[in-house]
């Protein structure tokens, strides 16, 4: 590799942007100038990753040595938090920069679904695109299944993957165990089809497919990359994995001496560290934001084919700290400081508004909810959260809110495993239901959220009281049966719009 990023294109791209600072500093800062220095965005989002289950938030049975160089060269972020814990709430905040109550998406789609991502949302790709970006997506959606809902209608120049989670299909390890018992026991998911664009391409995903899932999408990506590499490019890559069922490659199975956890642990490490050779290999490293995050916690029930949350309390499926709290990293040579940490609050919704400022992009003329966090990932002096208050909705209700240091937990239901282990070999055990009483935690002192202190705290618990009743009259509230009056619709299928073509 040159001194100048290797390769001809990071030649070429080197050239440019020296011209265009030239340009800039003789005439001022012209359009073209502007456009050769607009940085890349490329989001890596795991699927139901537990916050320690990567070596730099304190995994240690199997390597992931890429994301500890990200994690060397960039920015862990231990306190960054998804709007919901389940995926396509998640995965909805995330592409539009707001809380999932606003937008009228919650849980996890499926193929009997009849809404989705509402056109009249802005998406990160969206706004990438009013800049001139290319954009690409591979791997997992979730955000609607029909073809008015996917990708490519929603600022995405190429989309290839699945529409929805890897375990919604007849092959899943709890269908075949129920078919062991009764061959004619009825399976109630289609068959998962693989899309790209709009078109399905493969109509049965098969186990061996879904083996070669993470490589395949890795794959395009590294391609993505290095294709025009000249021009801006946003690249979102929604890892399946390790979403149960778990498939390595023949690559990688074995290889973490871990079990199959272990293993798509390190397929996924592999797959980050391509990205970030492709970066390299254009030259781009000096102008790419590379994000890592997960859409939410550990599923817990699968036991030895689910992560971990430690020291967190809780995982998937609940607004404890192990549900919507994720083990998130930013990479951006020369930019995000290398080695450095932020505690400091901060959420996937951000990402809009932030990469809006960083490529000089307007944001949509509709609230949202997120903030431009560049003063926590450049690790400006002084640099505070912006959100003064945080909601924890799950299933429409408002289960929790909190704030920079203290969380107040309301009275709800939640499912837990209560200390014992979850299942062994792709199969889960069933959840207790417990009651969460009200209580408020300390999460500087007590980030296992172990400890009610609202008797030394009362202007807190007042003040977070209050805070909520306005998200509950704004967002709504399934709990205290609140309706809001700022919540726009998820997008629903209409006669006449296309359908995608299921088998059953």
């Amino acid at each position: 590799m040159s001194l100048l990023g290797g390769g001809g294109m990071g030649v070429r791209r080197f050239a440019l942007a020296f011209v265009g600072g030239l340009l800039g500093l003789m005439l001022g800062a012209t359009a073209d100038a502007e456009e050769l220095t607009r940085p890349n965005v490329v989001v890596i989002f795991i699927d139901d990753m537990g916050y320690a289950d990567i070596n730099p938030f304190g995994a240690t049975g199997y390597p992931t040595p890429h994301l500890d160089r990200m994690a060397a060269e960039g920015r862990r972020f231990t306190d960054f938090c998804v709007s919901s814990a389940v995926c396509s709430a998640s995965r909805s905040a995330l592409m539009t920069g707001c809380f999932h109550k606003r937008i009228g998406i919650s849980g996890a789609l499926g193929p009997k679904s009849n809404i989705g991502l509402n056109a009249n949302e802005t998406t990160l790709a969206e706004i990438c695109k009013s800049k001139g970006y290319r954009t690409a997506i591979y791997g997992k959606w979730h955000l609607g299944h029909n073809p008015k809902f996917l990708p490519t209608n929603h600022g995405f120049d190429e989309y290839y993957g699945i529409p929805y989670s890897n375990d919604m299909w007849p092959h899943h390890p709890a269908a075949i165990a129920k078919r062991k018992n009764n061959p004619n026991a009825p399976i109630s998911w289609s068959e998962l089809p693989m899309i790209e664009n709009t078109t399905v391409v493969n109509e049965k995903v098969q186990p061996d497919d879904q083996r070669q899932m993470t490589q395949e999408f890795t794959r395009r990506a590294v391609d993505f990359i290095k294709r025009d590499a000249d021009e801006p490019f946003f690249l979102y890559l929604p890892h399946p994995m390790v979403h149960v069922p778990l498939y390595a490659s023949d690559e990688f199975v074995g290889k973490s001496g871990k079990g199959l956890f272990g293993d798509v642990v390190m397929e996924l490490d592999w797959s980050v560290g391509q990205v970030m050779q492709a970066i390299e290999d254009i030259g781009a490293e000096r102008n790419t934001l590379v994000v890592f995050t997960s859409d939410n916690g550990p599923w817990m029930s699968y036991g030895d084919h689910a992560g971990k949350a430690t020291p967190l309390r809780e995982g998937k499926g609940t607004m404890w700290e192990g549900g919507y709290r994720e083990p998130t990293l930013m990479w951006w040579k020369g930019t995000i400081p290398a080695g450095t940490t932020c505690d400091t609050l901060a959420s996937t919704i951000d990402l809009l508004p932030t990469v809006a400022a960083m490529i000089g992009a307007e944001l949509p003329d509709h609230p949202i909810d997120g903030h431009d966090i560049r003063p926590l990932m450049f690790g400006e002096t002084d640099a505070v959260t912006p959100h003064e208050t945080f909601p924890c909705f799950y299933s429409g209700q408002l289960q929790a809110i909190r704030n920079e240091r203290f969380k107040l937990v309301f009275p709800h239901k939640y499912r837990t495993l209560n200390g014992h282990p979850g299942g062994t070999g792709g199969l889960p055990v069933g959840y207790q239901q417990a009651v969460a009483d009200k209580a408020l935690y300390d999460l500087d002192n007590d980030i296992g959220e172990t400890k009610d202190v609202s008797d030394q705290h009362p202007n807190v618990v007042a003040e977070l009281e209050a805070a909520a009743q306005r998200y509950r009259e704004s967002l709504g509230d399934r709990l205290t049966k609140t309706k809001g009056t700022d919540v726009r619709p998820a997008g629903k299928m209409e006669p006449g719009d296309e359908k995608l073509p299921l088998i059953w």
